[in-house]
């Protein structure tokens, strides 16, 4: 398939928009394709999805459109609908070998496509999107990927939840994506403990297993536990109390990951300060009063 470029000149806004909208619905299967090649075919809109977004072509013109944000909000909404599907497939084919191996397959390249498309959102100023419907499914994946019939298997899954919370967790800390204090705790809330537990459980399975592909490397981890840090630090002091308190029991296990100690250190500085300043106000007010005739 040809460049993006060498079909559209850059300053054809309308043309520019027609490739942007179909390609997307090809990559997002919003529009069914009757063709053989739909992997191919998908794989290649996507890359072309990516290159229209890059430095070097003026998608402005294009992602500023409400049309072309309404197409991409429906492509968000379809892929949500495919994983929300596999998903609930997944506890049906446990136990079934050539099932399950299927399901897994299935359920990746779902998360692929979540993955693919939170990017996109990025890019276009809709990471909002993305977030929230994150958090709207949140509970029905958890009570899934923590049954204990996959205890011991679909690592890739669980791995890569770990990897899109971490997206949601990094645009909501810094500040990309505004939500209510309610939503982030609960968001927060949620995902912390799988998290926390899972890293664990991947360092355990990668010593266990020669090459095992899905061990959180530094990288990730560091990213993951600046934004962890970053999110309790933008809550309310009530609220960061409480995730510091519960770190704080739980410190053997989560000591490693995530390291809480400059958050922790932030909220007992602001404490004193908050407390410092209420006092000297109380001083103030009471001295104003003796002075009162």
């Amino acid at each position: 398939m040809l460049p993006v470029s060498a079909k559209k000149p850059h300053n054809d806004a309308e043309g520019t928009k027609d490739v942007f909208v179909s390609a997307f619905c090809l990559a997002t299967s919003v529009h069914a394709p009757s063709t053989p090649f739909v992997p191919e075919l998908k794989t290649s809109a996507q890359q072309q999805i990516e290159f229209m977004l890059g430095e070097d072509f003026d998608a402005v013109l294009t992602t500023g459109d409400e049309e072309v944000k309404s197409v991409v909000r429906r492509g968000l909404i379809n892929i949500r609908s495919k994983f929300e599907m596999t998903l609930s497939l997944l506890m049906f084919e446990v136990g079934r070998n050539p099932g399950i191996e299927a399901s897994d397959k299935n359920i990746l390249q779902s998360l692929n496509d979540l993955d693919w498309i939170s990017d996109i959102l990025l890019k276009m100023g809709l990471m909002k999107d993305f977030v929230l419907m994150w958090y709207d499914i949140s509970g029905n994946v958890l009570r899934v990927v923590e049954d204990v019939k996959l205890k011991s298997q679909m690592w890739g899954l669980k791995f890569k939840l770990i990897e899109l919370t971490g997206k949601v967790l990094d645009a909501v800390g810094y500040g990309v994506v505004i939500l209510s204090a309610p939503t982030r705790v609960k968001l927060l809330k949620l995902w912390f403990p799988y998290i926390r537990k899972m890293k664990a459980l991947l360092d355990t399975k990668s010593e266990e297993v020669a090459c095992f592909p899905y061990k959180m490397d530094e990288e990730l981890c560091e990213s993951i536990e600046g934004a962890i840090i970053s999110f309790i630090l933008a809550l309310p002091s009530k609220d960061q109390a409480d995730i510091l308190a519960d770190w704080m029991k739980n410190k053997e296990e989560s000591v490693r990951f995530p390291d809480l100690t400059e958050a922790f250190e932030v909220w007992c500085f602001r404490a004193k300060s908050a407390k410092r300043r209420l006092s000297q106000g109380s001083e103030t007010s009471s001295g104003s009063d003796t002075a009162m005739p």
